[in-house]
């Protein structure tokens, strides 16, 4: 299936340029795909990011990214402050990471992906890029969650959402050393614990998707994913709150040039996006738990594996397989 480019005017809701945005994370991994298992991860990168800039730049939209790679001195990597688009049609926030995981790319190892979240102008948390504390469920654990209570806490309360026993429930975190606090608490009630190495954005939606068996996400990664993930999550009914973690002075006083007046306070889902008119698409470079990766056929075209879910708490979400 292949979603057909389409027109926008300026009266046209934020979610029907899904489609257009689906075709941009396709051909981001299909640019990216010449060097999975290359070792040059930074090659990859721009690989991604020029093929993301070139077909943003052909849709009508007047977009800044909120969320990217760095600053305008950064570039040509997809900067924060950039404005893409055609000029005309909507607003728009656009958080984006050409290829999350480049490592993963590099050494061809699982779970990469081109992503991008969008949202009305405005509407976008601007994170800066630091360290986040997280916590994600899925819609039937909406509202059950509280990111200053303990893990133990969170499990019992979302137990009894989903009508578990709290030694049934599967959590899964980041194997890194700064979470074994977390591995112990899961493991002291006997319940299941789901270990990952790198991209947490799609564990974080894995809590929204039945299949996938992952009742929790928590832990500590990047703040920009964390937006990029509350994105997921509020079209997909789910919820989502997270903690910013300046490391020092410096670091604070960047979130409030931010717009953000308590650096260190509770985050919650309406609080990193603040509107309903908002859509979230991701295509796989390499093979992962939610996306198949890409897939050279015997002819040359490349098979894409993608996922889209768009408006707020829709609960509804779209596998697409396209070739170029």
């Amino acid at each position: 299936m292949i979603l057909v480019n389409v027109k926008i005017d300026h009266n046209t809701s934020v979610q029907l340029l899904a489609g257009e945005f689906l075709s941009v994370v396709q051909k981001a991994a299909v640019a990216v795909h010449p060097w999975i298992g290359k070792g040059k991860k930074n090659e990859a990168d721009s690989a991604g990011t020029e093929a993301m800039r070139k077909q943003m730049n052909l849709i009508d939209m007047n977009a800044v990214i909120v969320i990217g790679e760095g600053e305008m001195d950064e570039a040509p990597m997809l900067y924060i402050g950039e404005k893409l688009g055609t000029g005309t049609g909507p607003h728009v926030d656009i958080a984006v990471d050409p290829v999350e995981g480049t490592t993963l790319v590099s050494k061809w190892q699982d779970n990469s992906l081109a992503v991008i979240a969008v949202s009305e102008k405005g509407t976008l948390l601007h994170a800066p890029d630091m360290y986040m504390e997280k916590i994600a469920v899925g819609p039937k654990a909406k509202g059950c969650i509280d990111i200053n209570c303990s893990l133990v806490e969170n499990m019992t309360a979302v137990a009894k959402a989903l009508g578990k026993a709290v030694n049934e429930l599967t959590v899964m975190i980041q194997d890194r050393p700064r979470h074994d606090y977390l591995i112990k608490q899961v493991f002291e009630v006997g319940a299941k614990v789901r270990l990952f190495s790198d991209v947490d954005i799609t564990c974080a939606i894995a809590t929204a998707i039945d299949a996938l068996d992952v009742d929790i996400f928590v832990g500590t990664g990047g703040a920009p994913e964390g937006v990029i993930s509350a994105v997921a999550l509020k079209c997909l009914g789910g919820d989502f709150q997270g903690k910013l973690i300046p490391k020092n002075k410096e670091e604070e006083e960047r979130c409030i040039k931010m717009g953000l007046k308590n650096p260190k306070g509770v985050l919650k889902l309406d609080d990193i996006v603040r509107s309903e008119r908002c859509f979230f698409v991701a295509t796989g470079i390499t093979d992962g738990m939610l996306l198949k990766g890409t897939q050279q056929k015997e002819n040359g075209a490349i098979l894409t594996h993608s996922f889209l879910t768009t408006g707020a708490n829709s609960k509804k979400f779209q596998f697409v397989e396209a070739c170029y």
